[in-house]
């Protein structure tokens, strides 16, 4: 069984999920993190497709605030090569601190908006 910390995140990540959707105007950026690499990917929900995918992985980095902050700027530049200007953030029932905020601050100073 896992652990409730998990469960709790899983809960969060639901409610999350209830209220923000993406589109092809505004396509969500979602994260999720496991304890090696972070992953970050844009996503039409109506569509049901992803658009864009990163992860640190590809970056060939570790997990840590600088490849977080990498991510952000390499998702906002493959973004804006397809000319999305505009997403939702998901944190993905994460704090918004430490690694999900280094993201999103990447993505804003590569040009996203939201």
């Amino acid at each position: 069984m896992k652990n409730s910390r998990t469960i709790s995140r899983i809960k969060r990540r639901r409610r999350i999920r209830a209220k923000v959707t993406g589109t092809s105007v505004r396509p969500r950026l979602c994260v999720h993190k496991s304890l090696r690499h972070i992953r970050v990917q844009l996503v039409d929900d109506a569509a049901q497709k992803t658009l864009v995918a990163v992860s640190t992985l590809d970056l060939k980095s570790k997990s840590n605030l600088a490849a977080a902050k990498q991510l952000g700027l390499t998702i906002a530049a493959k973004a804006l090569a397809l000319g999305i200007k505009e997403i939702v953030f998901d944190r993905g029932g994460y704090q918004y601190h430490g690694q999900v905020k280094a993201i999103a601050e990447g993505a804003r100073e590569g040009g996203l908006q939201f």
